[in-house]
């Protein structure tokens, strides 16, 4: 089922080339109801024996163009996780302090212990993103940052941390609806910025940077998955799906006690 989904090093992308309004085999949410309550289930199994463990972490990095739903998908997937061991992080414009170092420094200081989960919300791409979009780097600073972010990664998988990366893909005409929500509905005001509408004149350009990154930093060990997003319902179960099925690939169990419980007889 995630093989559709799934990219990998050297596969070369067009956006264009995935359905957002894609819901798999499936036509309404109560299809996938009780599947997504299992999913559910095995996410606590495994969260409780990652953190008992403490041999592995988990990075959950979400991207997508604005409104793509990167804070609804955090809320609604990973909602029952633990929050003893679970954090969110979200990556805003640089402050002066991480712009006077390099730019994965800012990452280096979130990232997850071993035994806990942290879900980026937006990351280290947005440096060879909107900096690219934006023509603040050149081509060639963006490959380099590219090799940088490959050996960063590297890094990160020998050392434990299991690394799962996912592009909320939405189409432009589900985001002017959502900024129109965002305009029009009382309590979704909050959540209006001015800059989201002159980025949509962007889109393009995004779409281009965006399928350079899954060309250039996609592998086998940390792939890219394209979530369909314009249906709410199937995103969360697509997303959940690949949580799931990533944490399934670890040796994850509970710490065994080598003591005989007659010594305290």
């Amino acid at each position: 089922m995630l093989k559709k989904y799934t990219l990998q090093k050297g596969d070369k992308v067009k956006l264009a080339d995935f359905d957002p309004k894609d819901t798999g085999k499936y036509t309404h949410k109560d299809e996938v109801h009780e599947k997504y309550e299992q999913l559910e289930e095995k996410l606590k199994e495994y969260q409780d024996k990652l953190f008992a463990g403490k041999t592995h972490s988990v990075l959950i990095l979400f991207q997508g163009m604005d409104c793509s739903g990167k804070d609804g998908v955090i809320r609604k997937v990973l909602s029952n996780f633990n929050p003893q061991g679970f954090r969110t992080e979200s990556f805003k414009k640089p402050t002066e302090e991480e712009l006077a170092h390099d730019f994965l420094w800012r990452t280096h200081k979130v990232l997850p212990q071993k035994g806990y989960i942290t879900a980026f919300n937006r990351s280290y791409y947005e440096d060879v993103l909107i900096t690219r979009v934006h023509k603040n780097i050149t081509d060639n600073e963006a490959a380099k940052r590219f090799k940088h972010i490959q050996n960063f990664e590297k890094l990160l998988s020998d050392n434990g941390v299991l690394l799962i990366k996912i592009f909320l893909n939405i189409s432009k005409s589900f985001q002017l609806e959502k900024l129109k929500d965002r305009i029009s509905i009382p309590e979704k005001n909050w959540k209006f910025d001015p800059n989201d509408l002159k980025e949509r004149h962007y889109w393009d350009q995004y779409a281009e940077a965006y399928e350079d990154v899954f060309t250039h930093t996609g592998k086998k060990i940390s792939p890219w998955y394209i979530v369909p997003a314009d249906e709410r319902w199937y995103r969360d179960y697509l997303t959940l799906k690949i949580i799931v099925t990533a944490m399934e690939q670890l040796p994850l169990s509970y710490p065994k006690i080598d003591l005989d419980i007659s010594d305290f007889a």
